[in-house]
């Protein structure tokens, strides 16, 4: 128990950390890779939590993949952020109203929070034992049978995504040389090489 908790305070501790670094750190870049160890450490604290494959999916799928879309994004796109830099302090007021328009309404769902009256049947209810079932497929039984058409959904949408991220990331560029294909398979051997007599002793 006591290494438990110390590794709970320990991920808890470096998540926040890391959290509070994302939104301090100037250069974008190390923002994304603070933002790449606070998932690392949330999907340690899933892991103490008894959730493993919620802690996996958040590596696979958030630092496998949205992290690591974000720093190639941050990379490729030519921005100059000390330019958007500049109109912060022009722009602190409203962020600020807002930013408190949204604590005062998190304190009121926070205390206006209430258990249903049917939660005590379900926290009364029988849980199987884990030698029958585990997390994991729990979970996949739920996710593919009643939620098949939502998670089908949800792939759809993220093909999209990607498909539309290539496409506007494969932009034409003037004094950019592309990889053409078709130009390459058809070129013939005229267009290529070029056979010069070159008479004895008058080389280059």
């Amino acid at each position: 128990m006591i290494l438990a908790g110390l590794a709970f305070y320990g991920f808890a501790f470096i998540a926040i950390a890391s959290g509070m670094m994302v939104i301090s750190a100037r250069n974008p870049v190390h923002s994304v890779l603070f933002l790449i160890l606070a998932f690392f450490n949330a999907a340690g604290l899933f892991v103490l939590m008894g959730a493993e494959f919620i802690a996996f999916i958040l590596v696979i799928v958030y630092v496998g993949a949205v992290a690591v879309l974000f720093i190639f994004v941050v990379m490729m796109l030519d921005i100059n952020f000390v330019e958007m830099r500049q109109g912060f302090l022009q722009y602190l007021p409203v962020g600020g109203l807002i930013g408190t328009v949204l604590l005062v309404e998190l304190i009121f769902v926070v205390t206006s929070w209430a258990f249903s009256p049917e939660s005590g049947g379900l926290l009364a209810a029988k849980t199987p034992a884990l030698a029958e079932v585990n997390n994991t497929e729990a979970l996949g039984r739920l996710l593919y049978t009643k939620y098949i058409y939502l998670f089908q959904g949800a792939g759809m949408i993220l093909l999209l995504a990607m498909v539309g991220a290539i496409v506007l990331t494969l932009r034409e560029r003037p004094g950019v040389r592309r990889q053409r294909i078709a130009d390459q398979v058809g070129l013939r051997r005229e267009d290529a090489v070029e056979v010069k007599d070159v008479p004895t002793g008058t080389g280059i």
